[in-house]
């Protein structure tokens, strides 16, 4: 057993009708030591997980173990102050105190000595990269990145062995975002606990995670490693929402055979039934570009967008669109054949969202 266990959680918001439900029957068992990240549209209930295990909401139906204890009858306050921390998108640091009063602040419930706070508080803010001439600023006289190390700090004052982190990096700038996410990482692998992490942003799932969980409409959609989340996505909602995807409907003709766009491929495929109607996915960059007369597909580029380190090419064949991503430009108004091989077409059973 896992340090967090969700066992058939079910919740819906107390004057909603029986039957509608925010999610159900989730089932999960967190591993010490390891990053999560949970992601999922708006309302897909995320938050609401994270509320449901920090214990400011009760499941509806299930339960949470902590520890091998049910969370409902565990002293909360206590669990709260010593067995978890949270770290909030907004930090919730008191702009009125410097950044080591802050930290000291959160000592007030722990077991550290009074001639000890000091230097403890010290020597949380170097484990998140902090260094000592930031301690006796205000608030407001740091960045949103070392007001973001100082919550996180704050958060691992009484050692907790499971940190929960709430779009903490959703009010960074783009390049303080992507250097946090490294940093973030690096503290976690340092302390050795488990972090929970909610974010919509996918390059922070893939970058930081060892596993990410991905939910749509209360529903765990695949929990997985980012490389089998992004490789062998489960359906069609988790290969457009992790990444890019082409998209589309195909007919299973017998093992290792589909046909889609009015052409039959090979594929490594089996295992469905003769004729079933199913999604059909391939990565924009699993598209090769090559002369016409050799294509498995043909057609016509309708436009180039040039992203940093590849193209993005609009290629129509008859009614359909193919997003395909190549180092190399093309022209707008040129045709071209479309290639694809059989690893890279990944067959998916229809399912209902």
């Amino acid at each position: 057993m896992g340090i967090l266990k969700l066992e058939n959680v079910c919740y819906r918001y107390k004057d909603a009708p029986k039957d509608s439900y925010v999610f159900k029957n989730i089932n999960y068992d967190f591993e010490e030591g390891k990053m999560y990240a949970i992601k999922g549209k708006s309302g897909s209930g995320k938050t609401t997980l994270l509320s449901l295990i920090t214990g400011l909401e009760n499941c509806t139906e299930g339960q949470i173990l902590y520890d091998g204890k049910e969370l409902k009858k565990m002293n909360l306050d206590t669990y709260r102050n010593t067995d978890i921390g949270i770290v909030f998108q907004s930090y919730n640091l008191l702009p009125r105190l410097t950044a080591l009063e802050n930290i000291i602040l959160s000592m007030d419930i722990s077991k550290v000595k009074v001639e000890d706070k000091k230097q403890k508080a010290l020597e949380l803010m170097r484990s998140v990269g902090l260094s000592e001439d930031k301690a006796n600023r205000k608030i407001l006289k740091l960045s949103g990145g070392e007001q973001q190390r100082i919550a996180i700090a704050r958060a691992l004052v009484n050692e907790p062995k499971v940190l929960l982190l709430d779009e903490p990096l959703g009010a960074l700038d783009l390049k303080l975002r992507k250097e946090m996410q490294y940093e973030l990482k690096r503290i976690q692998q340092e302390v050795g606990i488990t972090f929970i992490y909610v974010t919509h942003d996918q390059e922070e799932a893939l970058t930081m995670s060892d596993t990410i969980v991905v939910m749509n409409k209360g529903i765990i959609q695949q929990m997985g490693s980012p490389e089998d989340i992004y490789n062998e996505p489960a359906n069609a909602f988790v290969a457009d929402f992790i990444g890019e995807s082409n998209i589309v409907d195909g007919i299973m003709l017998e093992d290792l055979k589909v046909e889609f766009c009015n052409h039959v491929f090979t594929c490594v495929d089996k295992g469905f039934n003769s004729n079933e109607v199913v999604d059909v996915v391939i990565r924009p960059e699993d598209i090769e570009i090559i002369s016409p007369e050799k294509g498995m597909i043909t057609g016509k580029v309708n436009s180039v967008k040039f992203k940093g380190v590849h193209y993005e090419i609009e290629v129509i064949e008859n009614e359909h669109k193919w997003i395909v991503h190549n180092i190399k430009n093309a022209e707008i108004g040129a045709m071209v054949g479309l290639n694809i091989s059989p690893e890279s077409i990944h067959i998916m059973r229809k399912v209902m969202m």
